[in-house]
């Protein structure tokens, strides 16, 4: 507790002044999907302790809670209209995250691989990256705007096109595993692994092909639990929080 109570006159890691955070649809849902007000509350407090650092922030979330593309090619729909089916869901999320920053005082836009522009700006990256040096959390929606990529290789994509410093990627679980945690008592968390590991033990906290943009293009990810209160500004402050992917 002692550590929490200090860490208010802390600064940030020089090394880390934009980030790219990656939140799966199902941390905004609730127990029976759709999105949970209290959760929103509560990670809207959270995002608030970073954007007082002031750090640039960036959100490409998930539409899980909503309808996943996968589960619905599962189901026998058309994989690529699944897949657009589940970017319209990630623009439903980042219209209620946009909702919940604003009420919180937190400037935000929402930019979309699809165009929507009733409703959000079209994804252009240097008005993205304009944005971010102005101060606004940008809440990147629609995945990639094609099919057949999840919206990890959109975080891994975003991240690297607006050249943030790491790509934090909040979880259920407080980092990487050498095992499924839930089914296996005896699982080891990983501080630190390379690429290749994660990529060859297939340590699937992010798919494949994320996890090679990132290795290609030397991007740091930070797999942390945002079930932990006042994990995401220990991660933007540099602390040894979850398990770090390095080359």
């Amino acid at each position: 507790m002692s550590q929490d109570n200090n860490s208010g006159s802390a600064q940030p890691n020089q090394r880390i002044r934009r980030v790219l955070l990656k939140l799966s649809g199902e941390a905004l849902g609730g127990s029976g999907g759709g999105l949970d007000q209290d959760v929103l509350r509560t990670l809207t407090n959270e995002l608030r302790e970073v954007y007082e650092l002031g750090l640039q922030i960036g959100i490409v979330v998930g539409g899980g809670n909503i309808f996943r593309g996968l589960a619905g090619a599962a189901n026998g729909m058309d994989r690529a209209r699944a897949d657009y089916m589940g970017m319209l869901a990630t623009v439903i999320n980042a219209m209620a995250l946009q909702d919940s920053f604003e009420s919180a005082g937190i400037h935000t836009r929402v930019m979309t691989a699809l165009e929507i522009v009733e409703v959000a700006e079209p994804y252009v990256q240097r008005k993205a990256i304009a944005h971010l040096e102005k101060g606004k959390v940008v809440i990147f929606g629609a995945g990639t705007g094609s099919p057949y990529f999840s919206t990890d290789t959109a975080a891994a994509l975003r991240a690297v096109e607006i050249h943030a410093d790491c790509l934090m990627k909040a979880t259920k679980v407080d980092g990487i595993y050498d095992k499924d945690p839930v089914k296996n008592s005896d699982a080891v968390r990983y501080t630190q692994v390379t690429y290749d590991q994660c990529l060859s033990q297939r340590l699937g906290v992010m798919d494949s092909t994320a996890f090679s943009l990132c290795r290609e293009n030397g991007m740091p990810i930070r797999v942390f639990s945002m079930g932990t209160s006042g994990n995401l500004r220990r991660a933007c402050l540099g602390e040894d929080v979850g398990t770090v992917v390095v080359p």
